[in-house]
């Protein structure tokens, strides 16, 4: 957790590779296994390359997940690939192809994990976010908290939503940014932050990042500020992409003071971290 996206990409991947050597000469049962593994493994190095903002290399990942989950014949995985596939196209800003993909990966609702059906829904409503329709978004994210205390199953993957504290908290108040609902994403995240701990140190840069987001569509550009120091040393220490492109957006919502002692001093704060390639 306080490691950034390139120092984990090369061990990750080579864990992987391992895997996948295995999955050539094993057989039956321990086959299988090593398939369910090599997927989830699969889908790490994926979401890696999406946090360090190589889009190219994590749809080709998420591609070597949906593989290697269908080879596995696990309905389960293979609905956790679909999410994967529409994480992708959430940063990539196609909303629709995002609500395609987790309403094929619900198609057999019934026969899921809660946990998958949970991570199905919450990756819809960023989808329905995209699209404009804050109504699906409250209804899908309120069907996903209900079905949280059914989460009962031991697989060693796709554990964000049990092990994230507010998880379900932390995507509603995404999509309201993106819905432009700044004093009800600003309120959320302030709770947020209450429960995430110190130690997830990139997921709490981003979090904090669209807070001050919206303070600033909320008019309140010195809190942003304040909230945007603490990123820009999070950023610099972990180059995570993500964050950094959090904080572009913030950029573009202070331009109102651009020309204020208040956007001199952002400009000043970010610029060693948004300026770099």
């Amino acid at each position: 957790m306080f490691l950034g996206p390139h120092d984990l990409i090369g061990t990750v991947s080579a864990q992987y590779q391992l895997i996948d050597k295995l999955v050539r000469s094993a057989k039956g049962e321990t086959r299988r296994g090593l398939l369910c593994v090599g997927a989830a493994y699969a889908a790490l190095v994926g979401w890696l390359y999406q946090d360090a903002g190589d889009m190219d290399g994590a749809s080709f990942w998420r591609g070597v997940t949906q593989e290697i989950a269908i080879r596995s014949r696990d309905p389960h995985l293979i609905g956790y690939s679909l999410v994967n596939q529409a994480q992708v196209r959430t940063d990539l800003g196609d909303g629709h192809a995002v609500i395609d993909l987790c309403e094929a990966a619900l198609d057999n609702a019934d026969h899921l994990v809660p946990k998958v059906r949970i991570l199905a829904m919450q990756q819809q409503a960023h989808g329905a976010s995209l699209a404009g329709e804050r109504r699906s978004v409250d209804q899908l994210l309120d069907e996903a908290v209900r079905l949280l205390p059914r989460i009962d199953d031991d697989l060693p993957w796709g554990n964000a939503c049990r092990r994230t504290p507010g998880y379900l908290e932390v995507q509603r108040a995404t999509c309201y940014g993106r819905l432009e609902l700044d004093a009800e994403a600003g309120a959320l995240w302030a709770q947020v932050l209450t429960v995430v701990p110190e130690t997830a140190r990139r997921d709490r840069g981003v979090y904090m990042a669209r807070q001050a987001t919206a303070a600033a569509t909320a008019r309140q550009p010195d809190q942003a500020l304040e909230i945007a120091r603490t990123v820009a040393t999070i950023v610099a220490e972990t180059r995570s992409a993500r964050m950094r492109r959090e904080l572009t957006a913030l950029e573009r919502a202070m331009r109102p003071w651009h020309d204020a002692p208040v956007g001199q001093d952002l400009t000043e704060v970010l610029a060693p971290v948004t300026q770099r390639s």
